[in-house]
Parts: structure tokens; sequence; C-alpha cells
């Protein structure tokens, strides 16, 4: 019996959890930032600590990787990363400001040199008109930026797996220095 949400793209290794094309750009991530002396932080909500978890498939992580928040909820994102109420109850959490809030949030309590945030809507539900299922947005911060970099991106892949797995894989090339 095979379940219909299986991944089927082959493994880097016996001895990873995770799909190939994650490990290895988590690999290049760590490598690049280590080979700069960069730390990162992420502020996760719609990937729920895949990001984090890619990073940390990798040896030596943990000297670039400084820390993960997964915010899922609006509650988390208010209460860890101080994201403004005003800005989730004007924009939602599925936003431009929201993101850039959470990117700043994650580079305050943490050493970071960098942080990516992402929040999105992965489904089946949850979607509206102005936010369909499969729109994330990302924010990238450093410490040397005025203001974070913020994008707003819409996968059209149909299910809520093949979604978080995009969102993942675009959120750690926004980690490349």
């Amino acid at each position: 019996m095979t379940d219909k949400h299986q991944n089927t793209e082959p493994l880097l290794s016996k001895q990873t959890l995770l799909p190939a094309s994650l490990t290895k750009l988590a690999k290049k991530v760590i490598s690049q930032n280590r080979a700069i002396g960069n730390k990162i932080a992420i502020a996760e909500s719609c990937t729920g600590g895949l990001v984090a978890a890619s990073l940390t498939e990798i040896p030596g992580s943990s000297e670039v990787l400084d820390r993960a928040f997964i915010t899922y909820s609006n509650e988390a994102k208010i209460e860890c990363l101080k994201v403004d109420q005003k800005i989730i109850d004007l924009s939602g959490a599925v936003s431009i400001s929201c993101v850039s809030a959470m990117a700043q949030g994650a580079l305050k309590r943490s050493s970071a040199d960098i942080a990516v945030a992402i929040s999105g809507v992965a489904g089946p539900g949850g979607g509206t008109e102005q936010r369909p299922v499969g729109t994330v947005v990302f924010a990238r911060a450093a410490r040397s930026d005025i203001q974070p970099l913020a994008e707003l991106k819409k996968f059209n892949q149909k299910d809520r797996s093949s979604i978080r797995f995009e969102a993942t894989l675009y959120a750690l090339k926004l980690l490349l220095p």
C-alpha cells in the first residue's frame, strides 16, 4: 500500500529524512554562510519548521544556524517575534508587512546576521480571493539592511505538501549569501 502523498524523490543518502533537493540546497546554504562567518535565523509559519529541519540535516549546521522560530499561530508571531497586532489586524499574517516584521523580530531575538521569514496559505482551505491557496510571502533581513527585502509568490501546486516543499526551497535560496 502506498501513500498518495509520499514523496518519490530519491534521498541524498539512506541517513537523511528529507528529499535530496532540500538537503543539497541546505548543504550549500550552510557551507557558503560558514565560509563568510554568517549566522542565520529562521521565522517559519506555513512551512512549520521544514527550513530549519533541512538545515539541521547537515552536519555542522550549528556553526551557522543560530535559531529557528516556528510561529504558526498569530499569537506566536506576536509573542515570540513581537509582530505588532495592528499589522496582523490590518494586513493579515500572509502579508509583506507581517513577514517583514517576523524577519526583523528573528534578527532582534538572535545573534544572527541574516533572517528569513515565511508565511502563507498552504491549503487545502484557508484561501481567499485576495490570498488564494498557494500564496506565500517571504522576507529576508540582514543586520546591515535598513529594511527587509520581501516578496509575495504564488505557487500553482494543488496540494499542501507541494506548496510547503516549494516554499521551503525558495526560503533556502534566500539564505544564500
